[in-house]
């Protein structure tokens, strides 16, 4: 009777697990964290183009060091307080106002998406020339880019302000073209307005483009810039005045990832036939006339014409807007969705 009891006391009594069942649960006091809202889309592709006109810290002028391989100051010439070069004609242009525009030209055509593979243009202007004047206007240039419809940014420096003469400035010391370009693409990306594209512009290449005394500008890049790994290519519009080993040992060490496109009257001819025999001692095959593609290791040379030509060459040459043409002749770069149109 006694053992009865004890196994209906057993059965009665609440196991472990059935008294815990009615133990009331604690909620948790955890607040949920919120989700962070997916970041806004990119801005879409401006339908018209932006252009602008700004100042450098890394500018080509001012400039006051000294002339290459030589201890002749830049501005050698003092009057009072002025301070001026002496060309290589013979002419003194003072530093107020021929080697005092810091300015460079911006411009992103119709279109432009940086999350599109990314080509600059780093145009190098002749002597004489304005930014506004010539590189804008005479000469064409963002009316050409934008004609190419292809996802193209200008960067022009102005060089010696509408004077006769074709010193590099700062691009003579080593490493200064590096800084230059460093600060383009944070510029460019202030113009486009998105600080994603910083680093489209940071990482994209670089075509140089150098207009009759822009060759010598373009030459120091080359050899002491620093930036020899962002080049492209190079199209030298009637440039070629001089300066032909620096042209020629540049494209000998960088053939395999760059193009080189000379085209040129009259005027360079005798410059363009020895740059030609640079190569050839160096067994570096090149072409006359105008290639197919501009792809790297292309070195091609185009004859045009008479010196006469040597004025419009940038928008008359083998044929009419030549830069254009020569733009759409680099694979790798399709057209914007958005028509073309400066």
């Amino acid at each position: 009777m006694k053992r009865r009891a004890l196994l209906l006391g057993a059965l009665l009594m609440p196991t472990t697990a059935h008294a815990q069942s009615k133990t009331p649960r604690k909620t948790s006091t955890r607040k949920q964290v919120a989700k962070k809202p997916p970041p806004p889309p990119p801005p879409a592709p401006p339908k018209e183009a932006k252009t602008q006109l700004v100042p450098f810290n890394a500018s080509v002028f001012p400039y006051r060091g000294f002339i290459p391989s030589s201890t002749k100051p830049f501005l050698d010439v003092r009057d009072g307080q002025r301070r001026g070069h002496t060309s290589l004609r013979g002419d003194v242009y003072w530093e107020d106002p021929t080697y005092s525009d810091r300015r460079s030209l911006l411009y992103l055509p119709p279109g432009f998406d940086p999350a599109r593979p990314v080509l600059i243009v780093l145009y190098l202007h002749g002597q004489g020339a304005t930014l506004e004047r010539d590189v804008m206007v005479r000469q064409a240039v963002p009316r050409q880019i934008a004609d190419t419809g292809l996802n193209i940014a200008l960067v022009a420096p102005q060089l010696a302000l509408d004077a006769g003469d074709s010193s590099a400035g700062n691009f003579w010391r080593g490493g200064h073209f590096a800084l230059y370009l460093d600060e383009a693409a944070e510029r460019l990306m202030r113009l486009q307005g998105n600080r994603d594209s910083g680093r489209s512009f940071n990482l994209a290449s670089v075509v140089m483009v150098a207009y009759s005394g822009g060759y010598h500008s373009a030459a120091y890049a080359l050899e002491r810039g620093g930036a020899n790994h962002r080049i492209k290519g190079v199209i030298l519009m009637d440039a070629l005045y001089g300066d032909e080993e620096k042209f020629a040992n540049w494209f000998a060490a960088r053939r395999r990832q760059a193009f080189l496109l000379s085209a040129y009257t009259d005027s360079t001819k005798d410059e363009n036939a020895t740059l030609q025999g640079l190569l050839a001692k160096k067994r570096i095959p090149f072409t006359r006339g105008v290639p197919r593609t501009l792809s790297a290791g292309t070195a091609a040379f185009v004859p045009t014409g008479g010196l006469d030509m040597h004025g419009d060459f940038v928008t008359h040459a083998w044929q009419a807007d030549p830069l254009e043409k020569a733009l759409l002749m680099i694979p790798g770069y399709a057209p914007l969705r958005a028509k073309k149109g400066a």
